[in-house]
């Protein structure tokens, strides 16, 4: 009988886990991180008006869903530019900016300053709506 508490509450712990874990996936923090603070790699993809850089690995699922997601926005929204940036072999890049998870994706102005970040595959119109105030 013992193991049979044991495995229900192992299960009550994971699903609690996971719903924690989707309630942050695609969430967007405001934030407004220096220009100082940013990476060449980072620097090089940065365009006029406000530049998507989405943060991916080699084998990351969600980062092609994510792709899909911030390349049509960008496409659709004058002033919206998306550069995609694998750190699979530039962890010190991911380290520098405070990356835990791929995809991350961070919205910077033309100068590098961050001004919104998101962990996971964004909400199309969530994003759009932090976005609104950034772009001309």
């Amino acid at each position: 009988m013992t193991g049979v508490w044991a495995l229900l509450g192992a299960l009550a712990v994971a699903s609690v886990i996971g719903a924690l874990l989707k309630v942050r996936e695609g969430r967007v923090k405001k934030s407004s991180r220096p220009a100082a603070d940013l990476p060449a790699p980072v620097r090089e993809l940065l365009t006029p008006g406000v530049t998507l850089v989405q943060l991916s690995t080699t084998f990351c699922a969600p980062c092609r869903h994510a792709k899909v997601v911030l390349r049509d926005l960008a496409d659709r929204t004058d002033g919206l530019t998306h550069a995609e940036l694998d750190v699979t072999n530039l962890p010190d890049v991911a380290a520098q900016l405070g990356v835990m998870r791929t995809p991350t994706t961070l919205a910077l102005t033309a100068d590098g300053t961050e001004v919104l970040r998101v962990g996971g595959v964004p909400k199309r119109d969530t994003l759009l709506e932090a976005l609104r105030p950034h772009l001309g």
